[in-house]
């Protein structure tokens, strides 16, 4: 019997790139979601998921739950042995954090909370949490490693995460036999290369690959750059861009790691190597063929100069490292943008 891993807001963008790589590692992954980032598709399920069965013709088993829905949360550990629980699910926006910080603390915070207690009711002792880069705040030096100083975060989205993290921490301390492994991404881009899944945000993108996208398919008029007087290559920001599928990769590695009954690990994912927003708008020129109007504007608040990792420990750890390009993050991005000019809630990719 292959092993049951619980996946919280697997219909996302990462969640179900990851259920791509645990099905295609003999793992069964059953997937959580409440359709605050995903697209609701045919029998009310995730668009995503019901690609995914598409790719990988298999069934994916779907439940529509809140992890704020806590009876629902006991019914379904009650229904499953898991072996091991991924957790993607939260609120997700740097902008919108900053604008309804309790809304943030609230949902991502108590959702974490309820999660541990039935995972601690139901003796399921291994999680993988999906973390950010954004607990580390403002780079004392770089590239960052997984030493640096956590927790001087510039916006509550971010603090959320340093404070799950800390939770799961305490846990695993005061509970000897609980292992966990907490994964900061960098910025995850790209697509899986079937074209079939990959970033749908809801409204205006926060990220500026969505967004670069979206100008070059013609959604939107042009990019706004913010700032090009930083200390940089160009001026413009730098940043550790990582594909997502090598990104879901480490979430197996990470899955392997918790075999080994390793206590609380914390892992940087992201390539090592940063790219500044204006390398990045050249590269998406190239993979689509199309020239991408941007515009200069100010500085936004709470924004850093340059953000890149230091990846190492994953590698001599987990046996993981990056493998796709830059040039491969874009064409699989723009392969997915121009099969699915409007995301997910076009009729079907177009060839």
């Amino acid at each position: 019997m292959a092993q049951k891993v619980l996946v919280t807001g697997g219909g996302g963008y990462i969640g179900s790139h990851c259920v791509v790589e645990l099905i295609e590692a003999g793992f069964c992954p059953v997937v959580i979601d409440n359709f605050s980032n995903a697209v609701r598709g045919e029998g009310d399920v995730p668009e995503s998921l019901r690609r995914i069965e598409k790719i990988l013709d298999t069934n994916i088993e779907f439940h529509e739950l809140d992890l704020l829905d806590r009876p629902g949360l006991e019914k379904l550990f009650k229904q499953h042995s898991f072996s091991a629980v991924m957790h993607f699910a939260g609120l997700k926006a740097v902008g919108e954090s900053v604008e309804q910080p309790l809304r943030y603390y609230q949902v991502n915070l108590t959702a974490t909370m309820n999660l541990l207690e039935v995972m601690q009711t139901h003796g399921v002792r291994n999680l993988v949490f999906s973390s950010s880069a954004t607990v580390y705040g403002d780079p004392q030096r770089l590239p960052i490693d997984e030493q640096h100083p956590v927790g001087g975060c510039t916006n509550p989205y971010g603090k959320t995460k340093y404070f799950i993290e800390e939770m799961i921490m305490d846990q695993c301390k005061a509970e000897k036999d609980w292992n966990a492994v907490l994964l900061r991404y960098f910025n995850p881009i790209g697509a899986h290369s079937s074209g079939l899944i990959g970033e749908d945000p809801q409204g205006i993108p926060n990220n500026l690959l969505p967004y670069v996208a979206q100008v070059a398919i013609g959604r939107r008029k042009h990019l706004n750059v913010f700032g090009n007087d930083y200390d940089t290559i160009d001026g413009t920001g730098v940043r550790d861009y990582i594909h997502v599928v090598d990104l879901a990769k480490g979430h197996i590695a990470a899955l392997k790691k918790l075999k080994g009954n390793c206590g609380c690990k914390v892992y940087n994912l992201g390539t090592g190597t940063g790219y500044s927003v204006l390398q990045m708008v050249k590269a998406m020129e190239k993979a689509s063929g199309i020239e991408i109007l941007y515009l200069i504007a100010p500085r936004r608040g709470g924004d850093v100069a340059s953000c890149y990792a230091d990846a190492r420990l994953a590698e001599k750890e987990l046996g993981w490292k990056a493998d796709f390009d830059l040039e491969r993050m874009c064409k699989d991005l723009w392969r997915w943008q121009s099969k699915n000019p409007t995301g997910f809630t076009n009729n079907g990719p177009s060839s």
